[in-house]
């Protein structure tokens, strides 16, 4: 709703009143027009046009209608009608002034809720990322290397006797692929770090989660961990906020890894997309980790609950309100014989809830 200047604001309880006793006059009703008056007033002007809509209304009805008849009749039941209309005007004046004021109260202490949503959200995103800085750097570190390894074979082919352009030139080529990989790798990790409003768009899910598999590809192999592939070719897009989606697949296949780290029999991590029913998409992260808590799958959402030693237990929390933003649910289940499955599903329609 837009919001009236002071000026526009008093200007409303005049012109109300105004209206009131035009329409008024004919029918005889001053009581429910000037308490229409004072409801528009109070409720687009506040307090202080409110108010000034009573005294307005006070004066026209005593003015134009009290003493009506000719000469005036001082009847106690008139006196009555005028004072009922005048403790009545009041009351929705002030009825309606605390209404706006909890209205009010309740938009800031929501917008204040999103901020501290967001700026958890954030915070939980940095703390991932710092778990994976060394794997990140040594992933940023391969395709550098190998550029230089491509830089200096150029520089052989070229400073030879006979040059051989042919060589030089397939070197340098494979050189710009290695800093392509090495920019496309630096991009997707300052992505995970922005921060801002929602940013709302088409996007294939297929590519986050491919984005995702190479940010963690070196964390994986540090732990002798396979990570395995089935996604479907034929999904749609879905709108979304890209940075958000990327932050919840990192968490789950993050949480797959983690849980894995100790087990002694093979350790898998699974991504699958498929569709779904009712026009969803659904996506799965498996391991075959230590599994969930006994008959604690959905527990395990919960704000500041946690199976980590070190966990702040407000990932999944925070992933499970994204997907919910996004229209999809997120649950848990068992994964046999070993580990766990997370599946979260998303509608593959453009419209999305906000």
């Amino acid at each position: 709703m837009k919001v009236l200047s002071k000026f526009q604001r008093y200007g409303l309880a005049i012109i109300s009143c105004g209206v009131a006793l035009a329409v008024a006059w004919p029918i005889d009703a001053p009581a429910s027009c000037f308490l229409l008056a004072v409801t528009v007033s109070t409720l687009f002007g506040g307090l202080g046009p409110g108010l000034l809509s009573v005294v307005l209304s006070a004066v026209a009805f005593d003015y134009f209608f009290l003493w009506r008849t000719f000469p005036p009749a001082h009847e106690p039941a008139t006196l009555l009608r005028f004072a009922v209309f005048l403790a009545v005007a009041l009351l929705i004046t002030g009825l309606m002034e605390i209404k706006r004021r909890v209205e009010e109260s309740r938009n800031r202490a929501e917008e204040a809720l999103r901020q501290s949503q967001a700026d958890l959200a954030q915070v939980n995103r940095v703390t991932t990322m710092g778990e994976l800085t060394a794997s990140l750097a040594h992933e940023v570190n391969q395709p550098i290397a190998a550029a230089v390894t491509d830089a200096n074979t150029c520089l052989r082919w070229l400073t030879r006797d006979q040059p051989d352009v042919e060589e030089a030139r397939e070197a340098a080529s494979r050189m710009v692929k290695d800093a392509a990989r090495a920019s496309d790798i630096i991009n997707r990790i300052r992505s995970l770090f922005q921060k801002g409003t929602q940013q709302r768009e088409l996007v294939d899910i297929n590519e986050i989660i491919r984005g995702m598999i190479i940010l963690l590809r070196s964390e994986a192999t540090r732990h002798s961990i396979s990570v395995q592939t089935e996604l479907a070719e034929d999904l749609p897009s879905i709108m979304g906020d890209r940075v958000q989606l990327q932050q919840v697949l990192m968490n789950l296949m993050i949480n797959g890894i983690q849980a894995m780290k100790d087990v002694s029999w093979p350790r898998k991590l699974a991504v699958k997309s498929q569709r779904a029913e009712d026009e969803q998409l659904m996506v799965s992260v498996s391991d075959t980790g230590v599994g969930l808590p006994a008959q604690q799958a959905d527990q395990i959402f919960n704000a500041f609950v946690t199976t980590k030693h070190d966990g702040t237990g407000m990932g999944l929390r925070i992933s499970r309100s994204i997907v919910e933003s996004h229209g999809g649910r997120l649950w848990a289940g068992e994964n046999p014989p070993h580990g766990a499955s997370f599946h979260l599903s998303l509608p593959s329609k453009v419209e999305s809830h906000e």
